[in-house]
């Protein structure tokens, strides 16, 4: 398991503090940090931003903070192919909302920690 660099928005490095090996500056709402397991913090970082109420393309992903656009694409398919996450086009945009297999996903990770 190879460790990478990331930024991680601040509530989602708290919730998921297993993931991360070490923090370092703190950018406005991101911390970054050396992340283990990088496939999972992104998808749980995805999950984690539309658990509460659905949100455009172009919101997921800024509050998701995946930097690399074909890297949040990938994560995107991923959850939308496995059903973690449903897509619904709402005038011009694309707004995408957890589904009840997404969210017990996430609560496998989310029970860990408390």
């Amino acid at each position: 398991m190879r460790t990478r660099m990331t930024y991680i928005p601040v509530e989602v490095a708290d919730q998921f503090s297993d993931f991360i090996i070490t923090r370092d500056e703190q950018v406005l709402d991101s911390v970054k940090a050396r992340a283990r397991d990088f496939s999972t913090i992104s998808l749980l970082k995805l999950l984690y931003q539309v658990r509460c109420n659905p949100m455009t393309f172009s919101d997921l992903y800024i509050k998701s903070n995946i930097r690399m656009k074909k890297s949040f694409l990938n994560y995107l398919h991923l959850c939308v192919n496995y059903s973690f996450v449903t897509k619904m086009p709402v005038g011009s945009n694309m707004v995408y909302s957890i589904t009840d297999k997404g969210r017990t996903m996430l609560d496998l990770f989310m029970q860990k920690s408390n």
